[in-house]
């Protein structure tokens, strides 16, 4: 019970590695509040399961790539919860595409998802954590696409970059606060992100074999890091980044 009676928040959180984090906290004894785009069934699906394991769950709908709904998700959590312990900023998208061709509307809707929408969440969760004076633990998805570059991603491979780059400076300016932030940079998972990309079994298994631990990842296999991140026994832990990639980044030969 890591997180026991703490209240955590997570974007994009009705599937995927969010889904995962969020079910994994309540697990671990936290109240958690989930923000999702689309998919009704999906967040409730994953509030029934945090209340199965006997805890609170709310579900609260809403754009992250518009401003305004970070400081709604926020205050609306509070309001449900009470208070904010710890942030998980997920939510984020990858249309693949070409470099040479790339349609401005793909280039902007991700930048404004994916980084855009991190900085405004984890701002407001970061001013809540600041109020209510008792420190705090935020956790941003980045991806170990921030270290290395994709072909058809590089409209994302920016963006996760900045993620990274923005839990270090926050971790300076939050410091003072007793606010800990920190990255996590999963490598391939098997989510909707990249559903179609890995629909061919042969590039499945061809991707699997350049893993050292022999297999794709799951949405559980970062939900344990997360967890540990948010918990105290990262108390001394702020501006890091954990590589939860089955070992593919240090597999260069």
């Amino acid at each position: 019970m890591l997180l026991k009676d703490k209240k955590v928040l997570v974007t994009g959180a009705s599937t995927g590695i969010g889904r995962a984090a969020a079910i994994s906290a309540a697990g671990h004894g936290a109240d958690v509040a989930i923000n999702f785009l689309a998919g009704d069934d999906e967040a409730a699906s994953c509030v029934a399961a945090i209340e199965a394991l006997g805890r609170k769950g709310v579900a609260i709908a809403g754009d992250v790539a518009d401003p305004a709904t970070a400081g709604d998700f926020v205050a609306k959590a509070v309001e449900a919860m009470g208070r904010v312990d710890i942030f998980v900023n997920n939510a984020g998208i990858c249309p693949f595409h070409a470099f040479l061709d790339m349609p401005v509307a793909t280039f902007e809707r991700t930048m404004r998802v994916n980084l855009h929408g991190a900085y405004f969440m984890v701002q407001a969760a970061a001013n809540q954590m600041v109020r209510q004076g008792q420190g705090g633990s935020i956790i941003a998805v980045s991806s170990i696409s921030a270290l290395v570059g994709g072909e058809y991603q590089t409209h994302y491979t920016p963006t996760k970059a900045g993620v990274h780059s923005l839990m270090q400076s926050a971790a300076i300016a939050l410091g003072k606060h007793g606010i800990r932030c920190n990255s996590v940079l999963p490598g391939t998972i098997l989510t909707d992100i990249n559903m179609d990309d890995l629909a061919d079994p042969e590039k499945r298994a061809r991707m699997a074999t350049r893993i050292p631990l022999g297999r794709l990842g799951e949405p559980d296999d970062v939900a344990g890091p997360i967890v540990f991140l948010a918990s105290d026994l990262a108390r001394y832990v702020t501006g890091a980044a954990l590589l939860v990639d089955g070992g593919a980044f240090v597999n260069l030969q």
